[in-house]
């Protein structure tokens, strides 16, 4: 019996009063009153859709075709690494974690495949680097070493001017034209940036270097379904065909502005609702290994797109909502202490899969462990279920609301489902909200003093390095 196509649900009954009581529940009342917002607020997103080049990502074809060029280009390499931080990271690892085996990087065999005309191929291991630590990136320069000719890089950044990714640029391209001489440079780097614009596009043009298109008016933390995340998807064997349609599909599904039908609305409207209940703090719990760094995604997108000073008018609001990752069920011993018995000031949302890809059996319970007989012949994936049901019910016991996005099975299509369902709640929830949802204003000023403590030239730069060289300035009498 063949498979129906996978799909992701939203399952949002626990958020309702006759589940968790009206004190802290939603009534039916303040359900119909949320109907006519986000009818507003989604026909808004809608009509603004030119202005949000990301809703089409699922849809450039041109796009993929450049990614699965390059992707073939690079096939041969052992090892490729992304260079990049953010919305150019986040949305590669998330990838990686939920679509490849647990030991794809260590396990040779985790990475073979069979090509369409039946030969077996290796595929490369995949690294991300979204940081600047000497000692993580150091040593894996020293491990990477003997193995440079079989290595390529894609560097990931808009602008060029990210410090990390520079930095990381700078130190990577010495060690290729030490070790291996200019003229194969194109043969380890790729660059993922603007199409016209920044530092790194008339590098890649003057190098001759394979280059990808960040695209125009598509923010990083948006940016997973473009070249930016496709790439490393396509090198590692990821379908990134399926991961659009999957994505694609859930466009369908949350455009219509009738609440109830919308999850992406449902999404918005009740974190909205919440919030202003005090209930900043939303906390994303996934019941599957795969789905951990889908969370870390997510966390970004929420926070840098929602936590904004100014209203749409203007007007100084300070708002925004907490995101919280955690782990079933090992965040059950960590955190759920505080979760059912401190502040009732958070939302929680469960990751939860109907089918795994595989199951462990467990074995008899016999002699001393005879105590341990509930679990003999039960299968794990029935334990980390019963374990996700069993916490919510904890927490609905003391009136702790929840939601849950159930998926049929973790493939490429439910994870581009789960992208676009988020990206799109984060658009709807930004217009309920009031806020310009795209731009992120905050980040710059530490990005601005990072160049002046580093010593970029120019008046501006050296006055701000000043100002944080007397602010900043240690008084030993407050180190104990």
């Amino acid at each position: 019996m063949a498979l129906s196509e996978p799909r992701i649900s939203l399952y949002w009954k626990n958020v309702l009063t006759e589940q968790i009581g009206e004190e802290h529940g939603i009534s039916p009342a303040q359900l119909e009153g949320l109907e006519g917002p986000v009818a507003k607020a989604v026909e808004a997103v809608n009509a603004a859709r030119a202005e949000t080049p990301y809703r089409d990502l699922p849809y450039r074809t041109e796009y993929r075709d450049e990614v699965r060029k390059i992707a073939g280009e690079v096939a041969g390499c052992e090892n490729f690494v992304v260079l990049g931080i953010g919305g150019s990271a986040l949305g590669n690892i998330a990838l990686q974690t939920a679509l490849n085996p647990y030991l794809y990087n260590v396990d040779a065999a985790q990475r073979q495949r069979t090509t369409t005309d039946k030969k077996t191929v290796r595929l490369p291991r995949l690294f991300v680097f979204d940081n600047v630590d000497p000692v993580q990136f150091g040593n894996f320069l020293d491990w990477v070493g003997p193995q440079l000719d079989r290595t390529v890089f894609n560097v990931v950044s808009k602008s060029g001017q990210t410090a990390e990714t520079a930095a990381q640029l700078l130190v990577v391209r010495k060690l290729l034209l030490d070790r291996l001489g200019p003229k194969v440079l194109r043969e380890h780097l790729v660059i993922t940036t603007d199409a016209e614009t920044g530092v790194l596009r008339p590098f890649a043009r003057n190098q001759n270097l394979r280059s990808l298109v960040v695209p125009a008016g598509v923010g990083g933390r948006f940016s997973v379904l473009s070249p930016v995340g496709l790439l490393s998807a396509a090198v590692c064997g990821i379908d990134i065909d399926a991961l659009l349609a999957g994505a694609a599909a859930m466009d369908d599904r949350v455009k219509t502005p009738v609440l109830r039908d919308n999850p992406a609305a449902l999404i918005a409207a009740i974190h909205w609702h919440y919030y202003h209940r005090s209930k900043p703090i939303h906390v994303m719990m996934p019941y599957a290994y795969a789905l951990k760094d889908l969370c870390d995604w997510y966390r970004q997108l929420w926070a840098e797109s929602l936590g904004k000073a100014e209203a749409r008018d203007g007007s100084r609001v300070h708002i925004g909502p907490t995101p919280v990752k955690a782990l079933g069920a090992t965040d059950q011993h960590s955190q759920v202490q505080l979760y059912r018995e401190g502040p009732n000031d958070k939302v929680f949302t469960f990751l939860q899969v109907d089918q795994f890809e595989r199951d462990v059996v467990m074995g008899p319970a016999e002699g001393e462990l005879a105590d341990l007989d509930y679990l003999a012949g039960a299968g794990m994936a029935k334990l980390l279920n019963a374990e996700k049901t069993a916490t919510e019910y904890a927490l609905l016991e003391d009136q702790r609301p929840c939601l849950t996005v159930r998926f049929d099975r973790v493939c490429a299509e439910t994870v581009g489902q789960f992208f676009y369902l988020y990206e799109a709640a984060t658009s709807i929830a930004g217009r309920l909200f009031n806020i310009n949802t795209y731009d992120q204003p905050a980040v710059e000023l530490g990005k601005q003093a990072t160049f002046a403590l580093m010593g970029r030239k120019g008046e501006t730069y050296e006055k701000l390095a000043r100002a944080i060289t007397a602010k900043m300035r240690v008084d030993p009498g407050f180190a104990v």
